[in-house]
């Protein structure tokens, strides 16, 4: 072999081992980035004729694992689903109150059947008159609280929604400029590793938004998809995800509303809480409010009304028709207000029904000042199980519920008022309590995901360090053969010069 043959390996080496060194620079430098996978150096021996000459640098490789890291992010995508869902269920636990303390509906109610009961040894005390009147505005203001509070947090996962949404467009643009350069790059035989954790940075911060899946073809270009098999738009001159403002908008892409098909991550969450979560509990409270007032009134006393002095009855289908969002309206009736003697007299007078609450007719104007019979029909079957004695009272609704009567409550209909107070505050409080127990568990399991793949994928300082020795000694020896031939060459030349 001739000094130049050797030269030129020893100097191909030299290359190389360079090239390979500015790897291990650059997993070191990201040993700790989020989600890095180390970048390998590839070579292959060149040969001619059978001959060894050298080595030749390929490209830069990374380490992978296509399904752990499918299994990370989808398990990315329902932590972030959870979080999300927690943080807007807790804001609700702030407003709900805590069972048995007094701020909660169910002792709110208690309270006011209390008032009642102490009326019912005083029919005559003004006092206690204005108290079962005070005690049902507290009851009411309680109501608007809730009412509101689930208002409040629709509204805000529709604004996070579309937030969520523009994020979702620009990290997808960004994998689809990722894809043009990489596929430029493969196709002229050059290095993509650091292009290619770029876009995987990319497919993370996108799994937070929703739970997609990836798919890389021969050329290098990535497809984006959800689970439900939607392909997601990463191209530049493709139509982008679009929502409209408004009440519950639908996300559409190319003109079709994908809503349904965009699960998991954050839009996953809103979009359930937006549409599904906060409309059922709204729900629940629209029927417990009408619930309330009908039953009341039902008994001779129309102590609740909406802001017209009426008490709204369904004209349904669906169940609720006629008086969705009752709960943000319900009010002490003013009559009531402004002549609390109308908790022991009466406000009309009831017909006698079988299947129904039993004739009354209101004290009179002069009437006896203990007249008690109308306290007596609200603490025995306006709170109770009963509109009369043997006659159960009418079942509230608790399917199809909501506007379109497409909302089921998760508990069956409850008998008395007190009941269904803490049905309803008890499921929404156990939906947050779900959601916190789930969160701690689906984390442990991302945490150990991550783990793993790190551990697998990651960069191994140990090993790089490894690397770095090795490859210092390659680097010696090759520089030291560039070294001796450049000597011999010398001596050569001075031998034919001489």
């Amino acid at each position: 072999m001739s000094l130049g043959s050797v030269l030129s390996i020893a100097s191909g080496g030299v290359a190389n081992i360079e090239s390979l060194l500015g790897v291990v620079s650059q997993n070191v430098a990201n040993a700790s980035t989020p989600g890095y996978a180390a970048e390998v150096g590839t070579q292959e021996a060149l040969t001619v004729g059978g001959i060894g000459m050298g080595v030749r640098t390929g490209p830069t490789v990374l380490m992978t694992d296509a399904a752990l890291e499918a299994q990370t992010r989808t398990q990315a995508a329902t932590v972030a689903g959870l979080t999300t869902q927690q943080t807007a269920l807790q804001n609700l636990d702030s407003v709900q109150g805590t069972p048995g303390q007094g701020n909660d509906l169910g002792s709110l109610l208690g309270a006011l059947n209390n008032r009642f009961s102490t009326l019912l040894n005083q029919p005559d005390n003004q006092t206690a008159q204005s108290a079962v009147v005070g005690a049902a505005g507290t009851l009411t203001s309680a109501i608007h609280t809730l009412s509101n509070a689930y208002a409040t947090q629709r509204a805000t996962a529709q604004s996070n929604l579309t937030g969520e949404v523009g994020q979702a467009n620009q990290t997808l643009s960004q994998i689809g400029s990722l894809n043009d350069r990489i596929m430029a790059m493969k196709a002229a035989g050059q290095s993509t590793a650091d292009l290619e954790n770029l876009r995987n940075a990319a497919v993370n911060t996108l799994s937070g938004l929703l739970d997609v899946k990836t798919m890389v073809g021969s050329t290098g270009d990535m497809m984006v998809m959800t689970n439900s098999g939607l392909s997601l738009p990463t191209r530049g001159g493709s139509e982008p995800l679009t929502i409209a403002n408004g009440i519950a908008p639908g996300v559409t892409l190319n003109g079709q509303d994908v809503t349904g098909q965009l699960q998991g991550g954050q839009i996953g969450a809103n979009i359930s809480l937006r549409d599904t979560a906060l409309p059922t509990y709204q729900a629940e409270l629209d029927e417990f409010s009408q619930t309330l007032a009908s039953r009341f009134s039902g008994q001779g006393l129309t102590l609740f009304t909406d802001p017209t002095g009426a008490i709204p009855s369904s004209s349904g289908p669906p169940a609720q028709s006629g008086y969705v969002g009752f709960a943000a309206t319900i009010q002490v009736n003013p009559a009531v207000t402004a002549n609390p003697s109308l908790v022991r007299d009466g406000t009309q007078a009831v017909a006698g029904d079988p299947a129904g609450a039993s004739a009354f007719t209101p004290n009179p104007a002069g009437g006896p000042a203990g007249f008690s019979t109308l306290i007596s029909r609200i603490l025995n079957y306006a709170m109770g199980p009963n509109v009369q004695d043997g006659v159960p009272q009418p079942a509230p609704n608790t399917t199809g519920l909501g506007p379109a009567g497409t909302l089921q409550a998760p508990f069956g209909a409850p008998a008395a008022l007190a009941d269904f107070a803490s049905a309803l505050i008890g499921s929404q409080a156990q939906d947050s309590a779900n959601v916190t127990n789930q969160l701690q568990t689906e984390t442990a399991v991302q945490t150990s995901l991550t783990a793993k793949l790190s551990s697998e994928t990651g960069v191994n300082m140990d090993h790089e360090m490894a690397s770095v020795v090795a490859l210092q000694n390659a680097y010696s020896m090759n520089a030291r053969i560039v070294s001796v031939v450049q000597t011999m060459w010398n001596q050569l030349l001075s031998a034919v010069g001489g």
